[in-house]
């Protein structure tokens, strides 16, 4: 699946967070205007504090949600660097999002206007509508995926503890030791904190 393309297309609409001078997290809300092979595509104007928190940190986190509500849920969050393109660009991204024009209705007040490129990063797809729920990750650019969440080490037993306490099933016994299906995996932590052989390690904690 291209998550990218959905992530434009079907939510359009995120949640970015920046860093501000003091190193205290800002949010705001921003339009994805395109996406390609080669990242995703947001613009802003020169004049707002986002855009000299991104000048400064060159770095973005962002999420978006489609669904009606918790149990409906696809949830997309991505996180990477970040480059400026300057106006180049803008034409194309204003005649795909033709709304913008509204809000900067002609040439001079667009002027005001830059784009800027999420190039290299990694992502996480987490949908809720699914039974078990599913999550996949993915990268942008020269970016591996990374590892995250809990993994089932050689001093497993089979004793079937964790089983117990997993909200989603998602452990396989078929194998000693036991393997938990990331793509099912909600991280919460049970099966780790169940296990009397200390079994279970976090992979990927920050």
């Amino acid at each position: 699946m291209d998550y990218l393309k959905f992530l434009q297309q079907e939510i359009h609409t995120t949640v970015a967070a920046t860093v501000d001078d003091d190193g205290l997290p800002v949010t705001c809300a921003i339009d994805i205007m395109d996406a390609d092979e080669n990242g995703l595509y947001f613009l802003t104007a020169k004049g707002k504090g986002f855009y000299h928190r991104l000048k400064t940190q060159g770095y973005l986190a962002l999420t978006g949600m489609k669904g009606r509500d918790t149990l409906s849920c696809v949830a997309v969050s991505v996180r990477g660097k970040i480059r400026e393109l300057g106006e180049a660009p803008l034409p194309r991204l204003l005649q795909k999002n033709p709304y913008m024009k509204e809000i900067y209705p002609t040439a001079e007040s667009q002027k005001a206007l830059t784009v800027f490129q999420l190039f290299e990063g990694t992502g996480e797809w987490f949908d809720l509508s699914q039974k078990p729920i599913q999550r996949f990750s993915f990268s942008i650019g020269q970016r591996k995926s990374e590892k995250e969440g809990f993994r089932i080490t050689d001093a497993c037993t089979g004793c079937r503890a964790c089983e117990e306490v997993c909200p989603q099933n998602c452990i396989d016994f078929g194998f000693l030791p036991a393997v938990i299906q990331q793509e099912h995996c909600l991280h919460c932590g049970n099966c780790q904190q169940a296990c009397p052989q200390n079994a279970v390690i976090r992979e990927g904690a920050r």
